[in-house]
C-alpha cells in the first residue's frame, strides 16, 4: 500500500475570523506548492471549527494514510508538547491503521528572517 501524506496545520483558534482566515490562507499556500498529491487541512485547538478530530478526520477522508500535524505559530511550550498531541492521539485512535505524527511548532526560524529580508529590500 502506497503512503499518501496529509499536513493538518493547527492553531489554537479566535473569536476573531481573520486570525482563522490566516491559517486557510497558509493551508492553500502550501497546497500550492506541495502540488495535487499531498492533502492539506486546518484545525484548531478550540473556541472554533474544524476540531483536531474534524481535521484529522477530513485528512483521511481525503485518502490519507499518514497525517503529519503541524502546530502553526504556537510556541514550544504546553500547547505544543502536550495538548496538540494529545488531541491528535485521540483523534487518530478513531482510524486505526492511519500513521501520524505531530512536528515541532512553527515558529521562529531561519528562513523567516530570510522572508524579512527580501521584504525590506530595494525592488
Amino acid at each position: 500500500m502506497t503512503t499518501r501524506r496529509a499536513i493538518l496545520l493547527i492553531d489554537h483558534g479566535s473569536r476573531r475570523e481573520e486570525a482563522n482566515a490566516l491559517l486557510e490562507r497558509v493551508a492553500e499556500l502550501v497546497r500550492d506548492q506541495a502540488g495535487g498529491d499531498l492533502v492539506v487541512r486546518t484545525a484548531h485547538m478550540e473556541l472554533v471549527e474544524p476540531t483536531i478530530a474534524q481535521g484529522f478526520a477530513a485528512c483521511v477522508e481525503a485518502g490519507a494514510t499518514e497525517v503529519v500535524a503541524v502546530p502553526f505559530m504556537l510556541l514550544p511550550g504546553r500547547h505544543a508538547r502536550e495538548h496538540i498531541p494529545a488531541l491528535v492521539e485521540e483523534a487518530a485512535a478513531s482510524h486505526v491503521g492511519v500513521a501520524w505524527r505531530v512536528t515541532d511548532p512553527l515558529g521562529p526560524h531561519p528562513l523567516l528572517a530570510r522572508i524579512v529580508l527580501e521584504r525590506v529590500r530595494d525592488p
